[in-house]
């Protein structure tokens, strides 16, 4: 099948080596917001790294200029997780650290807490046009023993349904120490994911449901990472995630049904969904009641991107569109109207990281 498609961002361009990193949401507008990581001087994670956004106004078809939301001076701003709330505003969180600051570095403890991953918030009242200066959250967000932490990557959500109507909920991971402090120089693998939440639109949050690999006594093949959320109709949250404790299962799901609170279980392999190790994005239908992942779909290698679809709240899944056979990463999936989504992912033809592709696909009717 052919799909519509534009290239907001290819690397080389507009003077940044790599655009990584996709997040998109829809403003109450009409406008679709796009961001990415601008990535300066090479397409490592780490470095001078902007966060960058072009905003659409027709759906994906076109794209405005280049603007850059946040800098860090020659540091990385990065880990875009966007959310439109009920009033309109815009809310970009996101994540900061120094120049020379490496994932294996911080992993390892080998960076002081001031040049660590530390938590960010901005706002825009005009549908991206404009944006507040940046607000530091991190003593809110991230507990002091935490060292390496990621919002996201992609859209975050403010939930619609039940009791905790009106809350905002962000997918975050953030690994923690060894427990035997003999192997504190060791390249530390204790993963965790958890949830920042917010019941007065931002203005404080707090950490809710965590869950890590940490408890080593439980014999869990299971360190959720890069996590993304979607709101089943009933209210509750449906989490997945990449997983980073063994190869056999690359992602594992969860469930929340007190908003992001707590878990009804802790995060278990999901083999519905094969791929490789990397970031995936949910979305949740609604009026269809259909919940989407997109995410490569080659066994190993960061390949084949495909849309798959889940009527049972995730439990069980089958592929609804296969994108394409080339190189793909990360990628984020937004609403655009009752009858298409939008996905907004890493892809090329030789390199999954050349360009930052957004496709229009059409919505199955249900089956």
């Amino acid at each position: 099948m052919a799909y519509e498609s534009s290239v907001p961002y290819r690397a080389g361009t507009e003077g940044y080596t790599s655009f990584r990193i996709p997040a998109v949401v829809r403003a109450r507008s009409g406008h679709l917001l796009a961001f990415a990581e601008g990535r300066v001087s090479s397409a490592a994670d780490s470095g001078t790294i902007d966060l960058v956004l072009k905003r659409s106004a027709d759906a994906g078809r076109t794209w405005g200029p280049l603007q850059v939301v946040a800098r860090n001076g020659t540091g990385t701003a990065g880990n875009p997780a966007p959310v439109v709330l009920d009033s309109g505003r815009v809310l970009l969180l996101q994540v900061r650290n120094a120049a020379d600051a490496t994932e294996d570095r911080i992993r390892r403890g080998h960076v002081p807490p001031a040049d660590g991953r530390r938590i960010w918030l901005q706002h825009s009242d005009d549908d991206g046009a404009s944006w507040s200066p940046p607000r530091e959250i991190t003593g809110q967000a991230k507990l002091p023993h935490w060292r390496w932490y990621a919002t996201g990557p992609g859209h975050a959500l403010q939930l619609r349904h039940g009791p905790y109507a009106g809350r905002l909920l962000v997918p975050a991971n953030h690994s923690t120490p060894p427990t035997d402090p003999q192997d504190s120089g060791a390249e530390p693998r204790y993963n965790g994911g958890h949830a920042l939440l917010s019941d007065d639109d931002g203005a404080t949050w707090r950490i809710g449901y965590t869950d890590s690999d940490s408890d080593t006594d439980t014999g869990r093949s299971v360190a959720p990472n890069e996590t993304t959320a979607a709101e089943l109709p009933d209210g509750s949250v449906y989490l997945n995630a990449r997983n980073e404790a063994a190869a056999a299962w690359q992602r594992v799901d969860a469930v929340s049904t007190d908003g992001g609170e707590h878990l009804v279980r802790p995060f278990r392999p999901q083999a519905g969904l094969s791929g490789p190790a990397v970031q995936g994005s949910a979305l949740h239908l609604g009026d269809r009641g259909a919940l989407l992942f997109s995410g490569p779909a080659h066994p190993s290698a960061r390949a084949l991107m495909t849309l798959r679809t889940s009527r049972d709240g995730g439990l069980t899944w089958r592929t609804a569109h296969t994108v394409g056979g080339l190189p793909a990463a990360y990628s984020d999936l937004v609403r655009l109207d009752r009858d298409t989504v939008g996905l907004l992912y890493e892809t090329g033809d030789f390199s999954a990281y050349s360009t930052i592709t957004f496709r229009r696909i059409p919505v199955e009717e249900p089956t």
